[in-house]
C-alpha cells in the first residue's frame, strides 16, 4: 500500500514538471506559426500545469496516515483533486470554442507551420506516453487522481494530433479556415474529457455503488465459497482515493463460538486481499444461521439442521446488497 502510494506520487511529479516544459514548448510554437489551434492547444497547457501540481499535492495529502480527525485517512482528497481538473478541462474546451470562433470569422495569416509542427508533435508523443502510464499505474493502484492526470493527458494528446493533422492540411492546401475548425471539432473531446472525470469524481464523493467491482468481487466469491459461509448480505463498498472499505454480513453456523466464527471472517478477508490487494479494508459482522437458513446451506455434516438442502443461492450484486439473510421463497 505504501509503495503503491510512493508510485502514484512519482509518476504524478513528472507529469507536473513534463506539463510545464510543454506548455513553454507550445506558446514558443504558437508565436512562431499564429497558429489559433497552437494557441488553444497551449491554453490546454496551462490547465494542465495547474492540475498537475493539484494532483500532486492531493497525492500527498491522501498518502498521509489517518489521524483522529481522519480516521478513514485521507484519500477522499483525490475525488475532490480529480473534480477540479475536470472542471478546469472543461473550461479550457469553452475557452477553445470561444477562439475558434473568434478566429473563423476573422482569421490570422500562418508562417513557419513546419517548424511548429514538429514542436507540437513532440508534444503529443510526451503526453500520449505519459498519460498511458498515469492510467495504467493509477488502475492497478486504485488511483483515482493519477487516472485523472492519464485521461487528461490523453485528452491533450488528441486534441493535439487533432491540430496538427490541421496544419498538415493547411500546410499543403493553403486553407486557413481548417485551422479553427480543427480546433473547434476537437474542443468537444476536451468537454467530453472533463464531464467523464466530473461524474467519476462526484460518484466517489457521493460513495456511488461501484457496480464493476462488486460484480468481480461476487464472481470471486462464489467460486471460493466455504461450506461455513452460509450468505453475505448487506455488502457496502466505500473508495476513499486508493483506499477501499468494504462492509458486509457473513452468515454462519449459529453454533460456531467466538474464535471459529472469527477464522471464517480471517478466510474471507484473505480470499478478498488475493484478489484485491491490501488496497482494501474489511469490516465484516458475523451472523448465526437460522432455521430458514438451512434449506440453502449445503454443508455436508451439519448437527443443527432442520430442513433438507434444496438449493445453493448465487450471490449477485442485487442481493448481496440486500440488509437481510437469504432464504428460499
Amino acid at each position: 500500500m505504501i509503495e503503491a502510494r510512493k508510485e502514484n506520487y512519482r509518476i504524478q511529479q513528472w507529469v507536473a514538471i513534463s506539463a510545464s516544459l510543454l506548455l513553454i514548448i507550445k506558446v514558443t510554437a504558437y508565436f512562431l506559426t499564429g497558429s489559433v489551434a497552437i494557441l488553444t492547444d497551449a491554453l490546454e497547457s496551462i490547465v494542465n500545469v495547474v492540475a498537475g501540481f493539484l494532483g500532486l499535492y492531493s497525492l500527498y495529502l491522501s498518502a498521509q496516515p489517518r489521524d483522529t480527525n481522519h480516521p478513514y485517512g485521507h484519500g477522499k482528497v483525490e475525488f475532490l483533486s480529480a473534480g477540479i481538473e475536470g472542471s478546469m478541462i472543461m473550461v479550457a474546451g469553452i475557452l477553445i470554442i470561444i477562439e475558434a470562433i473568434r478566429n473563423l470569422i476573422n482569421p490570422s495569416p500562418l508562417h513557419q507551420l513546419d517548424t511548429g509542427m514538429v514542436l507540437i508533435g513532440g508534444t503529443a508523443a510526451v503526453n500520449a506516453a505519459l498519460g498511458m502510464w498515469c492510467i495504467r499505474t493509477g488502475l492497478k493502484n486504485n488511483s483515482l487522481a493519477l487516472q485523472a492526470s492519464g485521461r487528461h493527458l490523453l485528452s491533450d494528446t488528441y486534441s493535439t494530433l487533432g491540430i496538427l493533422g490541421g496544419l498538415l492540411v493547411i500546410y499543403f492546401t493553403a486553407i486557413d479556415w481548417i485551422d479553427s475548425a480543427i480546433a473547434l471539432v476537437f474542443s468537444f473531446i476536451i468537454l467530453y474529457t472533463g464531464y467523464k472525470i466530473i461524474r467519476t469524481s462526484l460518484a466517489g464523493i457521493m460513495d456511488e455503488q461501484d457496480t464493476e467491482l462488486l460484480t468481480r468481487l461476487a464472481t470471486v466469491l462464489n467460486a471460493n465459497r466455504k461450506e461455513n459461509w452460509v450468505d453475505l448480505h448487506n455488502m457496502r463498498i466505500i473508495k476513499y482515493g486508493s483506499a477501499l472499505h468494504l462492509d458486509c454480513h457473513l452468515t454462519v453456523p449459529w453454533y460456531l463460538n467466538v474464535h471459529e466464527a472469527h477464522h471464517e471472517i480471517d478466510e474471507l478477508a484473505a480470499l478478498v486481499r488475493k484478489h484485491f490487494g491490501d488496497s482494501l479494508e474489511l469490516f465484516v459482522h458475523s451472523d448465526g444461521c437460522l432455521d430458514f437458513s438451512c434449506r440453502l446451506c449445503n454443508k455436508k455434516e451439519c448437527p443443527q439442521r432442520k430442513h433438507p438442502f434444496e438449493k445453493q443461492i448465487e450471490w449477485t450484486v442485487d442481493n448481496m446488497a440486500l440488509n437481510k439473510k437469504h432464504q428460499i421463497t
